[in-house]
């Protein structure tokens, strides 16, 4: 695996690269010495030496340092707000107390009549090899990607965009992320309440993940179903779980309009709960 480190737009992982954007480039920050830290020592786990480039040779330096003592890095506190990608109009980086999984209305409806949350390959019960080679591993993504359920920040809109890049079959443009939007199903958790999950795992690139499975009766915080899909979801939704369900309206411009939007609500419980 290639990690190259310089002012990209965003972080991601696409055809064994992971592109690490630092929030201040040529700077680096602890917190993301550790996340690349972190990233190497699950690719190591699973096999795949890390190669690191950086154009700047000082950065560079002072991140293979920081690799070869580590122990400094790994407890580098969590920042409140996470500015490598600044797409976010309202919050200008990704807010790190929640997480969330967001899906499609039919996933949902699997979701919820076995209550759990499933990776990729206990859920679709096809061959890790025919997950590597469907159209929709269009990051190239290896085998071991597919045990995991993946969690993005709560207040990012990656999910539904993927959400809608699945049920158009191509990449979604300005029009269907905004006057077509239709946004999915998300189930937000406290991030540090899963992160004691025993199967979460940190990857230095998803803010955490967890393997196999996952009971939404026991860690779910809040579940975020649009109003359009109250008729088709309410019936199957398990009793143990009703109260964590709240229905919003989708009357939003856009789908950074509705992240924030959803997003607000969630932190709205936990001020209610203070109260």
């Amino acid at each position: 695996m290639l990690i190259k480190i310089r002012d990209f737009d965003c972080t991601e992982v696409w055809n064994g690269v992971f592109y690490k954007k630092l929030s201040n480039y040529p700077l680096v920050s602890d917190w993301e010495i550790r996340t690349i830290i972190e990233f190497t020592e699950y690719e190591k786990k699973y096999g795949r030496e890390c190669e690191i480039a950086c154009d700047n040779e000082d950065t560079l330096r002072i991140i293979l340092d920081g690799i070869e003592h580590k122990e400094a890095y790994l407890s580098a506190s969590r920042p409140k707000l996470l500015t490598e990608c600044t797409a976010c109009p309202y919050r200008k980086g990704c807010v790190t107390e929640y997480v969330c999984h967001t899906t499609s209305a039919d996933n949902a409806i699997k979701i919820f009549e076995c209550g759990k949350l499933l990776s990729a390959l206990n859920a679709r019960k096809i061959s890790v090899e025919e997950l590597m080679h469907e159209n929709r591993n269009a990051a190239n993504d290896p085998a071991d990607y597919f045990e995991y359920i993946m969690f993005a920040w709560g207040n990012c809109q990656a999910g539904d965009r993927l959400v809608m890049e699945r049920k158009l079959n191509r990449l979604p443009n300005e029009k269907d992320l905004s006057v077509d939007f239709t946004p999915g199903i998300r189930f937000y958790f406290k991030y540090d309440e899963l992160i004691k999950h025993p199967n979460a795992v940190i990857d230095g690139f998803l803010p955490l993940k967890i393997k196999d499975e996952l009971m939404l009766s026991e860690w779910v915080y809040a579940i975020i179903i649009p109003t359009a899909h109250r008729a088709t979801l309410e019936s199957v939704i398990p009793s143990d779980l009703k109260n964590k369900v709240i229905y919003v309206e989708n009357d939003c411009k856009d789908i950074w309009d509705w992240s924030e939007k959803v997003y607000r609500i969630v932190e709205n419980l936990a001020e209610q709960e203070n109260e």
